[in-house]
């Protein structure tokens, strides 16, 4: 490929993309796809337009002023103990992780005591040179003789599933692949796993459809070929299905997700066995069990609450309809529920930051359990065991762990990081805006404490809006340089996802999902008007979801924007539901298969079919990676093709594709810090900072 000139005096020149002329017809419309060839992972010129365009973000990259000290900053800043909350085993020990500041990937320790002597357990820093095999999850056999775990490789969602024998800590033959969004749940000598097919189609392992999700039972010391399955419904071949057993081995319970916003969820008594039992009536609400005592099933629920109950049930009348309430419906979305004791934890989310409520096993309040701030807590705790432990964190407190009372409610302070950052120097507060239909949007502010609103602030506006996931406040390193460097760091808390229940969810899914965009653009103008910022110093970032979210705004209105981070984005909504497991996301989008109207809807946001010839657009850097299965990489380089043929503005419209690498979990820190450098030097300097 031949580097073209351009006119642009601030940009780079830019690689030369082939166009076709692919069209495609939706109830009578068509539509242009030049860049269809781009969907191909697995061709030449797909690999020669990366490596072109990579070459040419890279020396762009490479020569920003801030970049170099970006690294260090950010190195320095990443380089704290970071250690997960301890819980204990049936076998007596204590597991952790921990991270002793710039390991690439967590150790998994034990112990005698919650503060032993520590152990490795299972280092997984030992399974690649380069920090690229990450370790997603760890299952111990009811006995704790074995430890099931899954890893996946440079970032895929496809795992492996490894056992160890605990004791000696010795690697077994056994050896699990093709597996996906699974655990691996125990019983008997062996577990249950959920997995597809291995791909048909040599080389699209990271592209192809994957449809037939199945569970099988693996017996200790057989290969996989020898594995049973265990269950499988063909006539529904796009659903996921993953089970988990109680800690007595008597119950299993199976999930059934993909067709809907919720999920069907059944059991099974192996006491009695009749098979499994649905015990829910639809997949238009979420339940999951979350305790058991062998008869009665302790269930979360939004069924009948938007913002989520508590409810039990008999295991020998399962259904639903039979369900008791312990746990009431409140004016904040219950987030979860903690078996500590002979208690309950409740956690709720009160305008998106968290609220704990210590209960007695009527689930009745005993008291509030004192956070030390508006943050996120979460708890480790089991049934029957005196101990529980939690952790907080905010916008500047990383992980803080605590030990709770159980009886006085009282907490101690168990575990604090140490940061090479004066956290007392920086403040957040919340506010709430109007969109454009009125309604009341949160939105946290961070920045140093006697910051002017003078209108000429750096600011980071960051959101994601989407599938009944919320953004409370929570610690990353990478944010500090731009805090320390004057600027704003604003999260807002849109429509679509679950700061207030079902009903913000919905209100931002199918042909409501323009209400998210209004609620960022919104929050976007609200910090100009107050003086906050200015559109000469406003930067947008967002992934997945919210990469959709950038490109959506970025191309309604570019004017408000100065930089636009658009991270592993969903941009192409008319096809993103025939890439790998992008059919799950229809009950959030709808498709463009499914009416004329939900055509026109999404058409009408798609942000790779709104980008505009002839517009000035905002300094751009959209990334990826080479083994994102989950949202392809295809969907960001079209988008990057159009944005470089369409942008008539001098600022840089480039493309930064990872390699070996995905959606973002498991990423090694030596990558998180070189991706976060970059994109902050891009930041730092399309904003002038």
């Amino acid at each position: 490929m031949t580097l073209l000139s351009t006119q642009q005096a601030c940009a780079p020149s830019l690689p030369q993309t082939r166009k076709d002329d692919t069209v495609d017809e939706y109830f009578g419309v068509k539509v242009a796809d030049p860049y269809r060839w781009l969907e191909d992972d697995n061709s030449a010129e797909t690999a020669a337009w990366v490596t072109a365009q990579n070459r040419v973000t890279q020396h762009y990259l490479k020569h920003l002023p801030a970049r170099v000290g970006l690294q260090s900053r950010l190195r320095e800043l990443c380089n704290y103990e970071r250690t997960g909350l301890p819980s204990q085993e049936r076998n007596g020990k204590w597991y952790w992780w921990h991270n002793d500041g710039l390991q690439n990937q967590s150790v998994l320790y034990e112990a005698d005591a919650p503060d032993g002597e520590a152990r490795v357990l299972l280092d997984p820093n030992t399974l690649s040179e380069d920090g690229t095999v990450a370790l997603k999850g760890t299952y111990f056999s009811k006995d704790c003789r074995y430890m099931a775990y899954t890893v996946s490789r440079s970032g895929s969602d496809w795992e492996e599933i490894y056992v160890m024998d605990v004791e000696s800590r010795q690697l077994l033959d056994d050896h699990i692949v093709w597996a996906k969004f699974t655990g691996a749940a125990w019983r008997g000598d062996g577990f249950y796993y959920s997995a597809y097919d291995a791909p048909e189609e040599a080389g699209h392992a990271f592209s192809g459809k994957n449809e037939g999700h199945k569970i099988y039972y693996h017996r200790i010391g057989t290969p996989q070929g020898e594995d049973e399955l265990y269950f499988s419904n063909p006539a529904e071949p796009q659903r996921f299905y993953t089970m988990d057993t109680n800690e007595e081995e008597t119950l299993a319970f199976l999930y059934e997700d993909g067709a809907d916003i919720g999920n069907n969820l059944y059991v099974r008594d192996f006491r009695n066995d009749k098979g499994f039992i649905l015990m829910t009536p639809d997949m238009k609400h979420r339940s999951a069990v979350v305790e058991d005592d062998g008869h009665t099933l302790y269930i979360f629920t939004n069924d009948g609450a938007p913002m989520n109950r508590l409810m039990t049930a008999d295991v020998d009348k399962p259904q639903s309809r039979f369900w008791k309430e312990l746990i009431g419906e409140s004016d904040c979305v219950l987030d979860g529920v903690a078996f500590a004791g002979d208690k309950l934890i409740a956690t709720y989310s009160k305008d998106a930051a968290t609220h704990a409520y210590l209960c007695g096993p009527d689930g009745k309040r005993l008291r509030e359990i004192a956070l030390p701030g508006a943050g996120t807590a979460g708890f480790s705790a089991r049934k029957g065991q005196s101990w529980c432990y939690y952790s907080y964190s905010s916008f500047t407190v990383p992980g803080t762990q605590y030990s709770l009372d159980l009886e006085s409610g009282e907490s101690r302070l168990f575990r604090t990081p140490a940061l090479a950052f004066d956290t007392d120097a920086y403040q957040t507060v919340q506010v709430f805006y109007p969109s454009r239909d009125g309604t009341r949007i949160p939105m946290f502010l961070t920045f140093k404490k006697g910051m002017e609103q003078n209108g000429n602030n750096p600011a980071l506006l960051y959101g994601y809006g989407g599938f009944d996931i919320a953004l409370p406040p929570s610690f990353s390193f990478s944010i500090i340089p731009f805090l320390e460097n004057g600027g704003i760091y604003a999260q807002a808390n849109l429509r679509g996802g679950g700061e207030y229940g079902e009903a913000w969810h919905l209100a931002g899914t199918k042909m409501n999902k323009q209400n998210v965009f209004d609620d960022f653009i919104a929050a976007a103008r609200w910090l100009i008007a107050e003086g906050w910022t200015c559109e000469k110093k406003l930067a947008i970032m967002g992934g997945s979801n919210g990469g959709l979210l950038v490109g959506a705004c970025m191309t309604q209105a570019p004017e408000l924007f100065a930089v636009a981070i658009p991270r592993v984005g969903v941009m192409d909504m008319l096809r993103y539901h025939k890439f790998t497991i992008g059919w799950n996301w229809a009950p959030d989008y709808g498709t463009s298969e499914d009416s004329p109207e939900m055509f026109h809807y999404l058409l009408g946001y798609s942000p790779l079919h709104n980008l505009k010839p002839g517009t000035v657009y905002p300094a751009t850097l959209v990334t990826t990676a080479d083994h994102d299965d989950r949202v392809v990489p295809a969907h960001s380089f079209k988008f990057a093709a159009t944005l470089q043929e369409c942008n008539a503005g001098p600022a840089p419209c480039l493309i930064r594709i990872d390699t070996k690498a995905g959606h973002g979990g498991g990423k090694p820190i030596e990558k998180v810090i070189e991706e976060q450098a970059d994109i902050y030097a891009f930041i730092f300097k399309n904003l002038g900072m």
